[in-house]
């Protein structure tokens, strides 16, 4: 509720929040606009991880160069990518209007999935682990895979690396799906094991700001170029 008047506020001395600088001198922030991959032809039926030779579908392409001149007008300074190849074929695209090279960066690679790479969505659902994915993701390590915490820290520790390399600087990411989510949720302050109730669809852009000394501000959520 906002209040049409506002008495003294009573801080501690010495008090100095970190917003507060000189005149003149803002914070360096550099944002960081998180992309996931344009669908591929087996989006929502397989799980694919980091399997080689799985590339955009014709809808993916043209979903990829939708988005494409949606950040056609967006200064950015770099492309960054997943090393999957459908990240690769998405951040080629985002990245010709800018006249800009995707670079790839393995902590943003997708999930490592394990003995589940490859296998059928339907029958995955079936299982006790999927179960325990859905409630408590925490505690989910894939056979022979990647704990989702692992990836957790691995791609927020890319976020915070790119950040700092590129200060005030606009960034492209393309990742995946869970690797996002895990992200966004690190940055609000979701409980972990509440990071799926984030939507991200493929070729959609979440927004992100790391300003040098300060907090993270999310400013979007899962647009995609239709809702532009």
């Amino acid at each position: 509720m906002r209040r049409n008047s506002v008495g003294p506020i009573s801080t501690a001395p010495g008090y100095r929040p970190w917003c507060r600088r000189r005149p003149g001198r803002l914070p360096r922030v550099t944002r960081l606009i998180l992309v996931r991959h344009a669908p591929t032809a087996e989006t929502g039926k397989r799980l694919t991880g980091r399997l080689p030779g799985v590339g955009l579908s014709p809808a993916g392409r043209r979903a990829a160069a939708a988005l494409s001149r949606a950040l056609a007008d967006t200064p950015l300074q770099a492309v960054c990518t997943s090393p999957v190849q459908r990240c690769r074929e998405t951040a080629a695209l985002v990245a010709e209007p800018h006249g800009l090279r995707p670079l790839p960066h393995h902590g943003l690679t997708e999930v490592d999935y394990g003995a589940w790479a490859g296998c059928s969505l339907a029958s995955l659902r079936r299982t006790s682990l999927w179960r325990l994915i859905q409630t408590a993701p925490s505690r989910v390590a894939f056979p022979n895979g990647e704990a989702l915490p692992t990836v957790q820290a691995r791609a927020v520790a890319a976020c915070e690396a790119l950040a700092a390399a590129h200060p005030e600087a606009t960034l492209a990411l393309v990742s995946h799906g869970d690797v996002i989510g895990l992200i966004l949720a690190h940055y609000l302050g979701v409980p972990f094991d509440l990071y799926h109730r984030f939507s991200v669809s493929p070729a959609s852009v979440s927004t992100l700001d790391l300003p040098a000394g300060g907090p993270a501000r999310v400013h979007s959520l899962n647009v995609t170029p239709g809702d532009r």
